[in-house]
């Protein structure tokens, strides 16, 4: 860990029960190098942290922090050079490509900047895709969809094509096609970054709404104003974990003014906040 040290936070303290629910991710001394003899970039230096069930939590940290690469890791999309990551106690580190492409389809859902929606299927051919890959029985697949669009407020554009909805609603339907498969952990990645503020704050209150019923979220976001929906979030530089921030009871625009502080801090860009 650095040893400089962020100004003090308001509710720094305010930490979770002491009946903490088990630990979803753990990562364990996890060390990226990238590169060859005599021009190694380590783009994770030793990270260790923990993510419990139902959680969500912000990653955050300026440009080549490591953010998105830790990210990476965890998502099995890179391997890391060293060290564990564990997603429900499952050494992901240890599993063969074979056995990844399983794991990633059963227990990961992903939501990243670009929707990468298929644009031959409707929204709701879309969201069933996952679970038709997942060999969920066909009779269960229309009513799964139908809650999911629910609850995340698509409903009424699951007839439609990529092509016809707007980038917001896009994502929301990335995200339903991600918890459909009611996988262990949902993976954001710059969830916000491509669409604008009136889209991305419907998107947010969506995965606020995934994680009141039950979804544990990790998102990576350079963004203040969606980092401040998360619980948690951690702040990497230079390829450590360098502070964290829990919102505990506060609200949100006190969580986003914390958030701003320490992004400050950081020297990172404050400006990007909306």
């Amino acid at each position: 860990m650095a040893s400089f040290t962020v100004p003090a936070i308001d509710g720094m303290s305010d930490a979770a029960p002491s009946a903490s629910p088990p630990a979803i991710l753990t990562c364990q001394n996890v060390e990226k190098y990238y590169g060859t003899r005599g021009n190694i970039t380590k783009a994770l230096d030793g990270v260790s942290l923990e993510v419990r069930t139902g959680e969500y939590v912000g990653i955050m940290g300026a440009s080549g922090s490591g953010k998105t690469t830790l990210l990476n890791c965890i998502s099995t999309i890179d391997r890391p050079t060293a060290g564990h990551i564990l997603i429900e106690g499952q050494d992901i580190t240890k599993l063969k490509q074979s056995q990844l492409a399983r794991f990633r389809r059963e227990r990961l859902g992903f939501v990243f900047q670009d929707s990468n929606l298929l644009d031959t299927l409707t929204a709701r051919e879309n969201i069933a895709l996952a679970l038709t890959i997942n060999r969920i029985e066909p009779s269960q697949i229309e009513g799964r969809v139908d809650e999911v669009a629910a609850r995340l407020g698509i409903t009424d554009v699951l007839a439609k094509y990529p092509y016809e909805m707007s980038g917001g609603q896009r994502q929301r339907v990335a995200a339903a096609r991600a918890i459909v498969t009611r996988p262990s952990l949902v993976l954001a990645d710059e969830p916000t970054g491509a669409i604008d503020s009136k889209n991305s704050r419907n998107l947010l209150e969506s995965f606020e709404q995934m994680n009141a019923s039950g979804a544990t979220i990790v998102m990576v976001t350079h963004d203040s104003f969606a980092a401040s929906y998360a619980k948690r979030i951690l702040f990497i530089k230079d390829g450590r974990v360098f502070n964290e921030v829990i919102r505990g009871a506060k609200t949100r625009k006190h969580f986003f003014d914390h958030i701003i502080d320490v992004v400050s801090f950081l020297g990172g860009e404050a400006a990007d906040a909306r």
